[in-house]
């Protein structure tokens, strides 16, 4: 790869081989002597397209294979990621199209959860998060999994319900 740093190359081919193409940055500590020197490699990973941030301490490495720096994955598992698989669960049209309660295909992925609220593109995909209790994500979520990737998404029946409410 051209234009990566003794160091980025590296980190980047080890996270390849190992197949990790979601990291921390505990992940790759092990490789740097100190934090200073960690997050000025994460800098310039993500000025060179490399790596793609998630969320505050969670990144997305974009394969070498990547034709032009560009990639994507499934957006359930990339909500997944952006969530730690913690107080989430994925609802909407993404829902009902998952369930095959729609053919509409949706333009967005919304997620269900009680920490943060807005949208967000990543990688191809846009996220809007809409606020909800702990309460009722227990109550209406159950998980699945796509490519060995387990997710959290509302039940079918429920998101029957919300397809009739629309």
């Amino acid at each position: 790869m051209e234009g990566l740093s003794k160091k980025e190359m590296e980190v980047v081919a080890n996270l390849e081989f190992r197949r990790k193409y979601y990291f921390t940055k505990e992940d790759i500590a092990k490789y740097f002597d100190s934090d200073s020197k960690m997050r000025f490699t994460i800098f310039k990973l993500h000025k060179k397209d490399r790596i793609v941030k998630l969320n505050r301490n969670k990144y997305f490495l974009v394969p070498v294979k990547a034709p032009a720096s560009k990639w994507t994955d499934n957006p359930f598992i990339i909500a997944d990621e952006i969530m730690n698989g913690k107080y989430y669960f994925i609802g909407g049209w993404s829902a009902a199209n998952y369930w095959k309660h729609t053919n509409q295909v949706p333009m967005q992925v919304d997620i269900w959860t009680t920490r943060r609220q807005g949208k967000v593109k990543v990688l191809n995909s846009e996220f809007v998060f809409h606020r909800t209790t702990k309460k009722r994500i227990k109550k209406m979520v159950t998980t699945r999994k796509i490519k060995e990737h387990n997710f959290k998404i509302i039940k079918s029946d429920e998101a029957k319900k919300w397809v009739r409410g629309r």
